[in-house]
C-alpha cells in the first residue's frame, strides 16, 4: 500500500520538471553552437590556406 502512495506522489509532483526543461534547452543550445562552429570552421580553413599561399608567394619591395 505504501508503494502505491509513493508512486502516486512521484507522478503528481512537478518540482523537477523545470530542471528537465533547462537541461533540454541547454543541450539544444550547445548542439547548435557546435554545429555552427563546424560550419564556420570548414569554410574558413580553405580561405586561410589561400591567404597563406598568397602571402608566401608575395614579394616585399624595399623603398630604401
Amino acid at each position: 500500500m505504501k508503494f502505491f502512495k509513493f508512486a502516486r506522489k512521484i507522478r503528481t509532483e512537478e518540482d523537477g520538471a523545470v530542471t528537465v526543461d533547462w537541461v533540454v534547452l541547454t543541450a539544444a543550445v550547445v548542439g547548435l553552437g557546435a554545429a555552427a562552429l563546424l560550419l564556420v570552421r570548414e569554410k574558413t580553413e580553405g580561405l586561410t590556406k589561400e591567404i597563406g599561399t598568397y602571402l608566401d608567394s608575395a614579394e616585399v619591395k624595399s623603398t630604401f
